[in-house]
């Protein structure tokens, strides 16, 4: 469930996939792996919530050293998360 407050959110189905933050109006969903490198089946649950909010920003937080693009799921390596999320850049 997605609500408008500004509180931080996690989203999970009845299937069992979960997304661990969720920010505003399912603006944006992130995931949190702490992986050295992301493969196709870690986007599974980022895929179903694109199925229900499509036009979200989809993002995999992880260890990997360089970010990228799968699709429309961004993999971003931590600190270069954290300074875009200092930098008002994630919203």
């Amino acid at each position: 469930m997605i609500n408008s407050s500004n509180e931080l959110l996690y989203w999970r189905t009845t299937t069992g996939y979960e997304i661990d933050a969720i920010l505003g109006e399912a603006q944006v969903a992130i995931e949190i792996k702490s992986l050295k490198e992301v493969h196709g089946h870690h986007l599974k649950e980022l895929r179903a919530f694109a199925e229900e909010y499509p036009n979200a920003r989809k993002i995999i937080v992880s260890c990997e050293p360089n970010p990228r693009l799968v699709k429309d799921i961004e993999i971003i390596p931590v600190m270069e998360f954290l300074k875009l999320l200092w930098n008002n850049k994630i919203f």
